[in-house]
């Protein structure tokens, strides 16, 4: 996702976002990356126990609300948000 303006402001709202997602029983992780030849890119990955959880589970949880008054000022720059299934995973 591209955020053009508080990128800084963009970092800290997810980790502010860091306590409702993990405390959500449907989320197991997430990771936020930032492009090092264009700091205005970012690669936001949400693990999930499945993609009902957090379609249905989640979304209806107090976890989302509080989530999402933090993070909600972004919401119109994500380009994809899709769900996607682990096949493969390599780790030292």
């Amino acid at each position: 996702m591209r955020i053009r303006a508080g990128a800084d402001d963009f970092v800290a709202a997810y980790d502010a976002a860091r306590a409702p997602l993990m405390a959500s029983p449907h989320c197991t992780s997430f990771d936020l990356s930032r492009c090092v030849e264009d700091p205005t890119q970012f690669i936001l990955r949400l693990e999930w126990t499945s993609a009902e959880d957090h379609m249905k589970g989640f979304r209806d949880s107090p976890e989302f609300r509080e989530f999402f008054a933090l993070v909600k000022p972004f919401y119109d720059d994500i380009q994809e948000m899709r769900h996607y299934e682990q096949l493969l995973e390599a780790a030292p």
